[in-house]
């Protein structure tokens, strides 16, 4: 028997997951804010990595109402058409959030709220920023949030404290090491839980 003739893959092509569709949600659309400075760090991230395509959500783009209605007016409709395709469409979300009144923006529960199926049996991960805090505490009750609708959030986050003293006036951050650490260690998390719900689901339709 000659042993190596047997098994012998290196000439089988692998074959690779097509990437992970990731739609980032930015949380905020007051004026002045500071949520496009700590949106472009991300996106230089995640323009890093291979496996994952991205698409940006931003809230200040949408004009939707607090007044929620099964019978939406056209206006709300077009606005509804600039997002719900996104998010449908999304293998996994990052929430990009600062920290109102010990919260998150209205502008941004209003976005969840306007959707349901959207974000079911999906993960969800955070980055935030704010002052002392960093924002983790509104991240704390959007976990909240997401369980409800049943999506899947990721242990680690990325916060940025004192966040508008952590980037130079070209909105670079002043000391990467750390913070590019813990995107990636969030990143990696938000790719795994993408990849195997996104297999379990072709497997077997999500029921809950």
């Amino acid at each position: 028997m000659r042993l190596g003739a047997m098994n012998s893959t290196k000439d089988i092509p692998v074959s690779l997951p097509a990437p992970l569709k990731v739609a980032v949600i930015v949380g905020s659309n007051r004026e002045g804010r500071f949520g496009p400075v700590v949106a472009d760090w991300l996106l230089g991230r995640l323009r890093e990595r291979d496996d994952l395509a991205v698409n940006v959500v931003d809230t200040a783009d949408v004009r939707l109402p607090t007044a929620l209605s099964y019978s939406p007016s056209e206006e709300v409709r077009a606005e509804l058409g600039k997002v719900t395709p996104m998010l449908a469409d999304a293998d996994a979300f990052i929430v990009l959030t600062p920290e109102y009144n010990h919260s998150f923006p209205a502008s941004l529960k209003t976005l969840i709220d306007w959707h349901f199926h959207e974000w079911r049996a999906k993960p969800v991960a955070f980055v935030s920023y704010g002052g002392l805090s960093g924002g983790l505490r509104a991240v704390e009750q959007l976990r909240q949030v997401f369980a409800e609708l049943h999506a899947v959030t990721v242990r680690d986050t990325v916060s940025f404290h004192n966040a508008g003293a952590s980037f130079d006036d070209k909105g670079r951050h002043k000391d990467p090491s750390a913070a590019d650490a813990a995107a990636k260690t969030m990143l990696d998390q938000l790719a795994w839980w993408a990849l195997a719900l996104r297999e379990a689901k072709s497997a077997r339709p999500y029921g809950g």
